[in-house]
């Protein structure tokens, strides 16, 4: 791949989602990789386990390998000088340091990339599209943010010239303030719904949404632009914009899916311009899916990268992504997902999915809120409906790191808002007891949402484990 000028990098970070992608990417580009980090979480610690890759935990300054010619630094709150001895000693070497941001700008050159931007979606729909193009018979290059089931793997270097690239709005690093995508010369753009996010890094409706207008203006004047219509900013974003973009949604756009046949198996038409292009099937849970799936095909069959039957084909194979909505075991008759509760409309988007999918149970979802958001005073009001459709919440202790740098908001104060609305929820604990309290709150008719973008204190792994012992399928 061209474009990335050094021979041995060391990824201080390599934990995140991105920068393991991005690592793995570099490495089978032909660069000699290593990482650390000060712990490594499932998923993405059996990620590097499968891939090989060296990673050497807790950060140290030794971990920094002789001889090093770039080093790669995440964007983790913890990850400065000030405090962190590994970084400092990376800071004192003299050697060039890159966001996995920059890494991926300099991998782009000389491909043809198409970045998926938005406030949710985005992980799903470049997996999508990667599994769609490998399908259609394609070799496509890409990296996903997330462990993927379909493709097999995050990231991959391919022999065409497609560059599929997560675009994220949030900034590149501690000392680059940019937002990610601005670094990767999009060819063309697909931008899933917005919605406001990262309240602690966007204070206002118009700094998040200016980075995107950013993106837009980086885009060719030949770019193929699809924009969802479904966000609650995608309408006002549209608006504002200069150029013309062509639009999908469910109920809005020129590209629709309709008909939806809901069950085990859903299924739907996709239209253009009012006219039936493919009827599709799938496996995954849930509204917003089927939104994912309308803008991936609307931007590839725009594209003519492949035929319709070859789509349909492709999201009726696809299998998912770890922590969007999988399920956590088949050995037990208690339906258990996973969501990516990063923020308010992604947990809005698993309760719907769930409710949509088993109506008939009695929902228990195990949150924790890990972001900045949900530990924000100033987005405390999203715990007045983020919960609808659930019988019974229980709570997780919010993560501590960064705590100083925000308003946080504590867990009993975060238990007491929900309470107020109306919802019964429960503070946890330790994890032992914790694991207690849900199984309590099971029965037959039961099914659990796990919704958290941390570790939620192992219980994502040990709940299914009492589970499956205590309701066997």
């Amino acid at each position: 791949m061209t474009g990335f000028p050094y021979k041995r990098a060391h990824f201080v970070g390599v934990g995140g989602v991105g920068m393991s992608a991005t690592a793995m990417l570099l490495r089978d580009s032909g660069v000699a990789v290593t990482g650390s980090d000060e712990a490594v979480y499932p998923p993405i610690s059996e990620v590097l386990e499968r891939e090989k890759l060296d990673v050497r935990t807790p950060y140290a300054p030794g971990n920094i390998p002789v001889g090093v010619d770039v080093i790669v630094i995440g964007k983790n709150a913890r990850l400065v000088p000030q405090t962190n001895a590994e970084v400092a000693e990376a800071f004192a070497r003299g050697v060039p340091i890159l966001s996995f941001a920059d890494v991926l700008g300099l991998l782009a050159k000389g491909r043809q990339a198409l970045v998926v931007a938005g406030s949710f979606g985005k992980t799903t729909s470049v997996s999508l599209m990667a599994h769609c193009l490998i399908e259609a018979g394609l070799d496509p290059s890409f990296m996903i943010g997330a462990a993927p089931l379909s493709p097999p793997t995050a990231a991959r270097i391919g022999k065409g010239d497609l560059l599929l690239l997560e675009g994220d709005e949030y900034p590149s690093s501690n000392t680059d303030d940019r937002s990610k995508f601005l670094h990767y010369s999009p060819a063309h753009l697909l931008l899933t719904p917005l919605a406001h996010d990262h309240v602690n890094v966007f204070p206002t409706i118009e700094s998040y949404l200016a980075p995107f207008a950013k993106l837009i203006d980086l885009a060719p004047p030949d770019a193929t632009i699809l924009a969802s219509t479904g966000g609650e900013l995608s309408g006002r974003f549209l608006r504002s914009l200069k150029r013309p973009v062509a639009t999908y949604g469910i109920a809005e756009g020129a590209w629709r899916a309709g008909d939806i046949a809901w069950g085990e198996r859903t299924r739907f038409t996709i239209s253009h311009e009012g006219r039936d292009v493919v009827r599709v099937e799938t496996g995954q849970l849930g509204l917003h899916n089927i939104e994912n799936m309308l803008g991936v095909g609307a931007f590839l069959l725009t594209r003519g990268l492949v035929s319709a039957q070859a789509f349909a084909g492709a999201m009726a194979s696809f299998k998912g992504i770890r922590r969007r909505l999988d399920r956590k075991s088949e050995r037990t008759r208690i339906p258990m997902f996973e969501g990516f509760g990063s923020s308010y409309d992604k947990a809005r988007s698993a309760i719907a999915a769930m409710r949509q999918h088993f109506p008939d149970r009695r929902l228990v979802v195990v949150f924790e809120p890990h972001t900045f958001s949900w530990r924000n005073r100033t987005t405390l009001h999203w715990y007045d409906d983020a919960f609808e459709g659930a019988a019974q919440v229980f709570v997780w202790r919010p993560a501590e790191q960064g705590a100083g740098t925000h308003e946080q908001v504590g867990q009993d104060e975060i238990v007491a808002r929900i309470r107020a609305a109306g919802f019964d929820a429960r503070a946890l604990g330790d994890a032992e007891t914790a694991v207690e309290e849900i199984g309590a709150a099971l029965g037959d008719h039961s099914a659990v949402l796990f919704l958290t973008s941390g570790p939620l204190g192992g219980l994502i792994e040990s709940v299914p484990a009492w589970v499956e012992k205590k309701f066997p399928a």
